[in-house]
């Protein structure tokens, strides 16, 4: 067989490549950047979040009675021990006890006043360093700065709910009823939470730029329990300096709290200067706090 002989091996065709299309599109790049001026608070972007709320308040509770020996008591003795140390000294020794006047005894008032007060303290406190204190959180990923402020003043509840429980308890031993200003009480204990928000996020964007802040919140809240009526009457200030001294926003919130738990009488125009004062507070603050979130990343 010679080489003609064999069968010829046709290649197939090849087929012509096909021309390439346009390149995909590359999607752009998400850009977090600063902006100036006044931003309003996003309330639906402060609801998409809101299991962020709850984990934050979760955690400060659970921080809170973590290794502790005595745990939730602590609630109790708190305002319990306080409440006999203000009736020794200012009701027996200052003698408060026969200026105080009233169907209720002086121990009842005082405790009465701790309620709102507690709760106003540790949410101030707590809030004031919040910003500080979550420093890899915000380095790390982007939600509302606002919750970080937000989250003690929920986590402070509970042992607000103990206290009032505490306290339902005194009325019944000393044979005390409130009136219907009960109804009222909600209202006063949000007072009291954003009074402690208002002065919170002024003190939690401060102490982000200026550490030494959180020396001075300690002394700062000793120092406003004496300038509130907590171990002592409003009546006992002069009348006509009354409207300067309900500026401070407690006044309002623990005259309220009388009113509502013990039938004193109605705060009236006090409730009036301390609501006012609470709200100029709150919108200021959020005005700065809005401000200078957007450098906490960098000096936190």
């Amino acid at each position: 067989m010679s080489i003609t002989d064999l069968p010829v091996l046709e290649q197939a065709p090849v087929p012509a490549p096909e021309a390439a299309g346009p390149p995909a599109a590359t999607p752009a790049p998400l850009v977090i950047q600063a902006t100036s001026g006044w931003r309003a608070i996003d309330l639906a972007e402060l609801w998409r979040f809101r299991e962020l709320l709850y984990f934050l308040t979760y955690r400060d509770i659970s921080i809170r009675y973590k290794q502790t020996a005595l745990g939730a008591a602590w609630a109790i003795l708190q305002p319990v021990l306080t409440m006999l140390i203000f009736s020794l000294f200012f009701g027996v020794l200052g003698g408060l006890n026969k200026r105080l006047g009233g169907d209720y005894p002086y121990a009842l008032y005082v405790f009465c006043g701790l309620l709102p007060w507690q709760l106003f303290a540790f949410a101030l406190t707590e809030s004031s360093r919040s910003v500080a204190n979550s420093r890899n959180l915000i380095t790390k990923v982007y939600f509302p700065r606002l919750l970080i402020p937000l989250a003690p003043l929920l986590s402070g509840l509970v042992d607000f709910a103990i206290a009032g429980g505490v306290f339902a308890l005194l009325m019944l031993w000393f044979g005390q009823a409130p009136g219907w200003p009960i109804l009222l009480l909600p209202i006063f204990t949000l007072m009291a939470l954003v009074t402690a928000f208002a002065f919170g996020i002024w003190l939690s964007a401060l102490n982000a730029l200026y550490r030494d802040v959180q020396y001075t919140i300690t002394f700062l809240v000793q120092v406003w329990m004496f300038l509130t009526p907590i171990a002592y009457p409003t009546t006992i200030v002069p009348e006509h300096w009354r409207w300067v001294y309900s500026l401070n926003p407690m006044v309002g919130v623990v005259e309220g709290f009388r009113w509502a738990l013990l039938g004193t009488p109605a705060p009236g125009v006090t409730l009036a200067v301390s609501t006012t004062a609470t709200i100029v507070l709150l919108v200021g603050g959020l005005f700065f706090f809005r401000r200078m979130e957007r450098t906490f990343a960098d000096v936190v």
